[in-house]
């Protein structure tokens, strides 16, 4: 592998892209904003455009050439390029990221906040690839390699979270970049020893170089592979309650939403069914099911919702779909109008009619045990019932508004979207507490964009969402 290999040549090729140039830092600020607005669209194409200037990239791998000669001065140097490089990156996405209106943490910023084991292994391959075409004279791939690694999007994450003060997003962000930057570094180390460079070294430095490339890799292996353990277990687990969900609740029970908080201790579990038949058993049937198959405490809690007739004791979408199909145009209002009046738990009367733009329009009933999600379920059941009607069923004045809360520091848009609906289904207004500011803005704004009307509250606490005094003038959007 020695051979064939000009290494003065690699040496000074090196030596020229690693350090702090004006070129260097251009590309820096560029490439940062780049991979922000990526970010915020978002959009992969715009962030492979960033992964493409790649300017991080030789100062890491000019720091592993470093290492494996032990040459003090270039180490110096790249690892000055590559600490000024990365704090003027993360400076420039928080000022960015303050000024812009736009504070949502998108699917591509989430996607950089958990990194795991297989973040590891693509960098120290991909490290492998690109230490050994830069040796072989074929930069071309290096290219490949920079966006297969992604070393500027985790940097503008890491800006993200401290603009936005959300620290989980900022940890695992950087937890991230300082993967794939020890990774490139140690392994460009390894694959420079294997091709000769560093030959004058004695044996005990290469002990050294071999226990700082086994230590680094093995401390980052040990975070990694926890979050990793941890992604699987919540698949498997979200896999494993809705299989018992649906084995208890059989043949015509439907499961509708599905909440699970892994973090809370116990296990935090609530599901809503749409089912013929009532079971007050079935929490605790469930919990104790749940701990056998997880190993773990849950608490679990099932909303039920009855949905069919209690008369005939057919299923309320059937007899929706037969009423519907019926040739004369009044026998199917008035079986529309039945219908969901029966999901609704009211009178017929109570159902206002428009014939014109087919249109139902009614205020459920209070359900017990049911909020926003379970009234928002029925609307959609009712909706999908009678095909050619458009259905408006408000939930009841006093309905319970979702949990609003972070998950791994992601909102949880269908909550968002249920609290909205509740807003724009009674008319009344939803006020935002708790959280860092800019999140309490994000959930108004995001609430009035759906139709309804939302102000932020108190900065105390948790994020939570209540119902306004009817008597207070509330804004759209806070």
């Amino acid at each position: 592998m020695v051979g064939g290999v000009d290494h003065d040549a690699v040496l000074r090729q090196i030596a020229a892209d690693s350090g702090w140039t004006g070129r260097y830092a251009f590309l820096i600020v560029v490439s940062a904003a780049i991979s922000l607005l990526g970010l915020l669209m978002p959009s992969v194409a715009v962030l492979i455009g960033a992964m493409l200037l790649s300017p991080l990239m030789m100062p890491i791998i000019g720091l592993g050439f470093g290492i494996a000669t032990f040459d003090t001065h270039e180490i110096r140097r790249a690892l000055t390029a590559l600490v000024a490089g990365s704090a003027i990156a993360v400076v420039l996405s928080v000022v960015f990221v303050s000024l812009s209106p736009i504070q949502t943490i998108t699917g591509e910023i989430a996607g950089r906040t958990r990194p795991t084991l297989f973040d590891l292994l693509v960098a120290l391959l991909s490290a492998v690839a690109g230490a050994y075409a830069l040796i072989r004279g074929r930069g071309g791939t290096v290219v490949g390699v920079a966006i297969a690694i992604a070393l500027m999007p985790p940097l503008a994450v890491v800006g993200f979270g401290i603009a936005t003060m959300n620290w989980t997003i900022f940890s695992g962000a950087s937890l991230l970049f300082l993967t794939n930057a020890i990774t490139i570094a140690l392994t460009a180390a390894l694959v420079a020893r294997v091709h000769g460079f560093g030959s004058h070294l004695s044996p005990q430095h290469t002990g050294w170089q071999v226990a700082l490339f086994v230590g680094g890799l093995g401390l980052l292996s040990v975070p990694l592979g926890t979050a990793l353990r941890q992604i699987a277990f919540e698949a498997a687990a979200q896999r494993q309650v809705r299989d018992a969900i649906r084995d208890h609740f059989a043949g015509a029970s439907r499961l509708g939403q599905l909440d699970i908080d892994y973090a809370a201790r116990p296990m935090r579990i609530r599901a809503m069914v749409l089912t013929p038949r009532i079971d007050p058993r079935a929490d605790r049937v469930l919990n104790a099911a749940l701990v056998d198959r997880l190993g773990r405490p849950v608490d679990l809690h099932v909303d039920q919702l009855r949905a069919t007739s209690d008369e005939g004791g057919v299923e309320a979408v059937q007899i929706a779909q037969a009423g519907a199909a019926k040739a004369d145009d009044d026998g199917r209002r008035r079986r529309a109008v039945a219908d969901l009046a029966l999901l609704a738990g009211i009178d017929e009367a109570a159902v206002r009619v428009d014939p014109q733009d087919r249109r139902l329009t009614a205020t459920s009933a209070t359900l017990p045990g049911v909020d926003a999600r379970g009234y928002r379920a029925l609307e959609q059941r009712a909706a999908r019932a009678l095909p050619g009607w458009t259905v408006a069923l408000a939930p009841p004045s006093d309905v319970g508004l979702p949990s609003i809360g972070l998950v791994e520091g992601v909102i949880d848009v269908t909550a968002l979207a249920t609290a909205a609906w509740a807003g724009a289904r009674t008319g009344r207004a939803i006020v935002v507490d708790g959280g860092t500011a800019a999140q309490r803005a994000a959930v108004a704004t995001g609430i009035g964009d759906q139709g309804a009307t939302a102000v932020t509250g108190s900065a105390r606490g948790p994020l939570s969402l209540a119902w306004a005094p009817p008597e207070e003038r509330r804004t759209t959007g806070g």
